[in-house]
């Protein structure tokens, strides 16, 4: 009896040790609310994964007719915008504590104050949008969005200066009629002129990736 006690605690220490080792053993149930006109779902059984040595969290949820599939990325990818501070903090730090949503950041000197999350509810914008992501195919490893995601280019997501981050908007390319909805999880497009940048796989399913930019109408919108 003795000796099997001591063989089940024994069993029971070796797959404690092998969880920490793998850092992939933890499986977590939250809710994912960040207020009406953004995105308010609940998603289940987050699975944490080791890259690079930093474990990561993935969630899913239904975004217009595609999933998303929202990672965490590990803190030693580098940023797909160059920001200079988030929060008065460097922007993994920020990122690492939060306070990414709606803070003030600094691009190149200049600092960008995004709106309130009741003002993005009524956000509604006509403007030129261009698309991003052709430069991360020819990176070895990942990006990271400036909320902490990692980018991927085919995926229904864009990039806004001033919008809280994650935002839920719906683009519509007003030079064909097409329509989406996009996850807005980045800061961008610095360039003057442009309300907003997609990713790649958006703007080929918007209609314009082979032109580079098209007028759009770009509309806060909430996912239930």
């Amino acid at each position: 009896m003795e000796k099997r006690k001591i063989k089940r605690i024994i069993a029971i220490i070796s797959s404690v040790a092998a969880c920490f080792t793998l850092l992939s053993c933890s499986i977590v149930s939250t809710t994912y609310d960040i207020g009406k006109g953004t995105v308010k779902t609940t998603y289940q059984t987050a699975k944490f994964v080791t890259k690079a040595g930093v474990a990561t969290g993935s969630l899913a949820y239904d975004i217009g007719k595609f999933t998303f599939d929202v990672v965490t990325a590990p803190l030693d990818w580098p940023m797909t915008s160059d920001i200079d501070t988030i929060d008065g903090l460097s922007p993994k730090e920020a990122i690492r504590e939060g306070r990414v949503k709606n803070s003030p950041y600094v691009i190149n000197g200049r600092r960008y104050q995004p709106m309130s999350v009741t003002t993005a509810r009524n956000y509604k914008e006509q403007g030129v949008a261009s698309w991003y992501g052709y430069e991360t195919y020819h990176q070895q490893g990942g990006r990271m969005t400036a909320n902490g995601e990692a980018f991927d280019p085919l995926k229904p997501s864009a990039a806004h200066k001033y919008l809280p981050l994650p935002t839920n908007v719906r683009v519509t390319n007003l030079e064909n009629g097409r329509s989406m909805i996009l996850r807005v999880n980045d800061r961008g497009p610095f360039v003057q002129g442009r309300i907003i940048d997609v990713s790649a796989g958006a703007a080929k399913r918007l209609g314009f990736y082979d032109k580079g930019t098209a007028r759009v109408k770009v509309e806060a919108v909430e996912i239930n």
